[in-house]
Formats: structure tokens, C-alpha cells, sequence
């Protein structure tokens, strides 16, 4: 592998280049991009929270006191590939998905789900089975964890890319707010139980769609890891399904589960806004003292047995809503109050 150039294969009449690049880097490297930026004469320009801000012909540099970097312009890859890969990271990552990844090129199943760590609405479990095709047009067209999406626009916007890809398999599971809080009682009151059977039925469903479509049985599949044991492939057994469902964490830098969690944060989304026009209040994501707030109001409006409809019921923050006390921890994470996401 050498720095300056891509992998052989890409022809000049491809994707068109990336316009965007983010990267961490760390105090030293930030202060030698910065060096390096000036030395080349580079035209300096102020960015709020910005450590420094350069731009040249065709690209500008922002480097945040968070240690983030942003690259933007249509000269973008050219900066990274000849410039902040072999200058200053010294790892050649542009433009080398398949050398680093390979596995993402293969037909196989990517799983994620949304709305677990909100208060208000259901969860959302998601499958997506994809081929070779369709990940390289997903990563050229930006398709990435949905937590890493800034809008619930461009959360729409990706969903519809990816619904739009021909021969892709999108399976969901979700149901209603009544449903969902039945459910959780019948699985013990454990969360992760019922994730790994909803995960379960979405794969099952998407592994019988995509065979009858005919094309082969895709060989494995992979999901972020919420469980050291292996609920969701003892669910599967249970369902006939003899498939290699691998587990880890951050798994949605694979092309497939970052579509399948833009899949599952889009129908949160649209479950979310039509629970709020049902009850005629804006719901908020997440599940701190607003969404408490929130569903006081709910409460003293349609009484204790209506918030059913609208929350997680075994949320602490329901339970504080409604004026009642809290029981003991069953589930580790039950009462957990986790940042909005899927």
C-alpha cells in the first residue's frame, strides 16, 4: 500500500470525490497539521471553538480543541490522501475500505435498532441485507451511523437512499406503545430479551425475503453487541435459522448495520411525531428531567393509565411522572438514562 494514490481500479469516471472528512487526532499531530498548514502559507480564518482554520485552493482545514478535524471542498480526498495521511496520521485509510475491510464487500446482514434510550416512543428494531453493490454506493453517498447524523431531515433523506437501492431487503419490527409495554412484562421485564427476539423475527423475515427474491443466503450477519450472552442467535434457533449472527461493539462502521440503524432511527422518528400529534404535545427525545416534564403533563391531561400509549413504562423517569416510586433494579439497564439514540 503506498500514501498519494488509490487502490487500482478506480477510474476518473467513478464516484465523484468526497467533499467532507472528519478525523480525531491527537494534541501532537494537531500541532504538526497546524505547523505544516502554515509553512505551506495556507490563508488563515476564524471558526468559533476552532483551535485554528486553513484554507487553501479548493479545501479548508478546521482543527477543534475537541481534537476533532474537518476537511471540506471539492478538494477534500486530494488534502487526505497526499497530505493528512502521509504527513500527519501516517495510516493511508482514504479510498482503502476494501483492503482494511473486506468482509463489508460480501453479501450479509447488518442489524441495529432505535428508540431504546428514549422515554417517549417505541423501539425499533431493524434488518438490512445488502451485496457488494449497494455498500459501495451507500459509502459514496455518505450512509453512516445514524448517531452520527446531525438532523431527523438527513435521518429521511439517507432512509430513502437506502430504501431506494434496487434489490436491498429492509425488514423492521415495532409495535405499538401498549404493546410494547405488554411485552416487555412477558420477557421478565428484561429489555435485552425482548431486543433479541425482536432482532430475531426482523432477521428471520429479511433471510426468507432475500432467499425468495433468489438470490443465495448470505453467509453471516453482524450486530452492535448489547449482550454478552447470545440471545438474539438462541432466538433465531428457536425460529429454525442456523446463521452465523456475529457480535461487537461499534459495529456500525460496517456499511450494512449503519444503514440498518438509519432504517430503524427513521421509523422512530416518524412513530415519534405521529404519537405526538395523537396527544397534541411535541414528545422529546431522551429520557431526562424534559421528557419527565412532559409526560406530567400527559398525565394530568389524560390520567396515569393513558401514558401507556405514549411511554416506556418502566422507565424511572415514568414512574417519577406519575408520582410513583421507583422499584428495585431487575435489569441492569433498565433505569439507565442514556443520551438520545438508537
Amino acid at each position: 500500500m503506498t500514501f498519494g494514490k488509490k487502490p487500482a481500479g478506480d477510474a476518473a469516471s467513478g464516484p465523484p470525490k468526497k467533499a467532507l472528512h472528519t478525523e480525531k487526532l491527537d494534541a501532537a499531530k494537531m500541532a504538526k497539521l497546524r505547523d505544516l498548514l502554515s509553512r505551506k502559507l495556507w490563508v488563515p480564518f476564524a471558526v468559533e471553538h476552532a483551535a485554528f482554520a486553513y484554507k487553501d485552493d479548493g479545501v479548508n482545514v478546521v482543527g477543534y480543541t475537541s481534537g476533532k478535524l474537518v476537511v471540506s471542498g471539492k478538494k477534500t480526498e486530494d488534502f487526505v490522501i497526499n497530505i493528512l495521511e502521509p504527513e500527519i496520521t501516517g495510516v493511508a485509510k482514504l479510498g482503502y475500505d476494501e483492503v482494511h475491510h473486506p468482509e463489508w464487500f460480501t453479501d450479509h446482514a447488518g442489524l441495529d435498532e432505535s428508540g431504546k434510550g428514549d422515554l417517549f416512543g417505541p423501539v425499533v428494531s431493524a434488518t438490512v441485507i445488502a451485496s457488494e453493490d449497494m455498500v459501495r454506493g451507500w459509502i459514496d453517498s455518505g450512509v453512516r451511523d445514524s448517531k452520527a447524523v446531525g438532523s431527523d431531515s438527513a435521518i429521511l433523506s439517507l432512509e430513502k437512499k437506502i430504501r431506494g437501492t434496487p434489490g436491498v431487503t429492509i425488514k423492521t419490527v415495532c409495535g405499538g406503545m401498549r404493546r410494547y409495554n405488554e411485552l416487555y412484562v412477558k420477557f421478565g421485564s428484561n429489555l435485552n430479551k425482548l431486543l433479541a427476539w425482536m432482532h430475531a423475527a426482523g432477521l428471520d423475515e429479511a433471510l426468507k425475503a432475500w432467499e425468495a427474491a433468489g438470490q443465495p443466503r448470505p453467509t453471516w450477519g453482524l450486530l452492535d453487541q448489547f449482550s454478552t450472552a447470545p440471545l438474539v442467535q438462541r432466538e433465531l434457533k428457536k425460529r429454525g435459522q442456523d446463521f452465523d449472527l456475529q457480535m461487537r461493539t461499534k459495529a456500525e462502521s460496517d456499511p450494512v448495520v449503519a444503514a440498518a440503524s438509519i432504517i430503524a432511527r427513521a421509523r422512530y422518528v416518524r412513530e415519534l411525531r405521529a404519537l405526538s400529534e395523537k396527544c397534541g404535545v411535541e414528545l422529546p427525545k431522551g429520557s431526562g428531567g424534559n421528557a419527565r416534564d412532559i409526560a406530567r403533563k400527559l398525565v394530568e391531561k389524560y390520567g396515569d393509565d393513558a401514558l401507556a400509549d405514549y411511554a416506556k413504562l418502566h422507565f424511572r423517569t415514568a414512574y417519577e411522572a406519575r408520582g410513583l416510586p421507583v422499584p428495585a433494579k431487575k435489569d441492569p439497564g433498565i433505569f439507565r438514562r442514556p443520551k438520545s439514540q438508537g
